[in-house]
């Protein structure tokens, strides 16, 4: 069973437009494509494009800034204990303890 509203049309500067009920759903600011579809017209929702990333916002930020790519020898880490590196905590989590 589809549902039916009443819309009356209305004078906004040099177009026309549709006074639709808040009760049909259309949320403000929403696109719609208007159809002629044979003796009268259809609605059709235009969906909103995916917003796209520019990477060339992010590359660009650093310039100017004296900002500067890490050095090699700059990235070398020092060896920590780890847990699991430890030859008694092994043996006890094999043994279930």
């Amino acid at each position: 069973m589809s549902r039916e509203w009443t819309i009356k049309s209305f004078k906004s500067g040099n177009s026309s437009a549709l006074r639709v009920p808040a009760s049909v759903g259309i949320a403000p600011g929403e696109e719609w494509r208007l159809v002629e579809d044979g003796d009268g017209y259809r609605l059709e929702k235009i969906a909103k494009p995916k917003r796209k990333f520019n990477i060339d916002k992010v590359w660009g930020c650093g310039i100017g800034s004296g900002l500067q790519f890490i050095k090699d020898e700059d990235r070398v880490f020092e060896h920590r204990p780890l847990l699991w590196e430890d030859a008694e905590w092994m043996a006890k989590l094999e043994k279930g303890e």
